[in-house]
């Protein structure tokens, strides 16, 4: 009891979460920075951005829902953080796992992006319906491509467990190479997800202040802020293990070592395609995703049977 705890809270847990996030951001703030010829932030920026956020008042809009208002940050770090918890990291076992569990997933990290729109919706401000809007929209828009690549890779490995995905690649370690195409639709279905650009429609400052989010501040605002930053490592981890699944069956503290060099190149790719990228109009992005991103999505699908009819059989 006493060690599920300490997984839970502390490692591989929620303070080893909040830690490589703030991590995570850094490294993308500085990318980005570097990219428009800019110093960027010190190290200890994103801490410094939690602390200044989290010591001033909560307010809340006299018209918004109070306690739905409240909630929601709440409802969607908590999701974030029991997404990660069912996913392999280092090893060919997820801390807790069992058959069906990339649904599972698949749908906890679905819940913060509902609650962007729940949350903008209840503030009762216009930027924050706008945006609310907007988040709504993109989501039937990445999510349909994301989800097909996820359970293409399922569907070579004939499971439908994350830590029997990673075993079954482990075993056939030739195999992954296949998913190539998967992965890059996954980078840029993930950018959808976390709202970077090109894809930061939601939350466009220069057209509706900050989205969802504009009416948010103080501790409502930090932990949202943080599950943002949590759902980039819980993004990246799941690629990762899914499609990057190498060095698994190895000690666990180079296990542990090829883990972070996984997350840290996604996290690095992220922030490179946003920096070089422009902002997509909404229309342009769910064009891009339904008349492009889903077609290739469902190749993917194509390949892996004749992959598994082919060479599997």
């Amino acid at each position: 009891m006493g060690q599920a705890i300490y997984n839970i809270l502390v490692f591989p847990g929620l303070f080893f979460l909040i830690l490589f996030g703030w991590a995570a951001e850094f490294i993308d703030r500085k990318i980005y920075a570097r990219g428009q010829k800019r110093v960027g932030p010190p190290w200890y920026q994103p801490v410094a951005d939690f602390i200044k956020l989290a010591a001033k008042e909560d307010i809340v809009p006299e018209e918004a829902s109070a306690t739905s208002f409240k909630l929601m940050p709440l409802i969607a770090m908590a999701s974030a953080v029991t997404a990660f918890f069912y996913i392999p990291l280092w090893t060919t076992e997820a801390l807790f796992s069992f058959y069906g569990d990339i649904i599972v997933v698949m749908y906890l990290l679905t819940i913060p992006t509902l609650t962007f729109f729940l949350g903008g919706w209840y503030s009762r401000s216009l930027y924050s319906t706008i945006g609310a809007m907007r988040t709504l929209t993109q989501l039937f828009a990445y999510e349909v491509p994301l989800f097909v690549v996820i359970l293409a890779s399922a569907l070579l490995a004939n499971t439908w467990s994350l830590s029997e995905i990673t075993k079954f690649y482990a075993l056939h370690p030739h195999l992954w190479i296949f998913n190539l195409l998967g992965f890059g639709i996954g980078i840029i279905a993930l950018l959808g997800k976390l709202e970077k650009g090109p894809f930061d429609i939601p939350e466009a400052e220069t057209e509706i202040v900050a989205g969802s989010f504009t009416e948010y501040g103080g501790r409502l605002l930090a932990f949202f802020r943080l599950t943002l930053d949590i759902e980039v490592i819980v993004g990246a981890s799941l690629l990762a293990a899914v499609f990057l699944p190498f060095g698994l069956n190895l000690t666990p503290a180079i296990g542990f070592v090829i883990y972070i060099i996984k997350v840290l190149f996604i996290v690095i790719l992220l922030a490179v395609l946003r920096t070089i990228l422009a902002r997509f109009r909404i229309d342009q992005m769910l064009d891009f995703c339904w008349r492009y991103l889903a077609p290739l999505a469902f190749i993917q699908i194509l390949i892996n049977l004749l992959v598994k009819g082919l060479l599997l059989r």
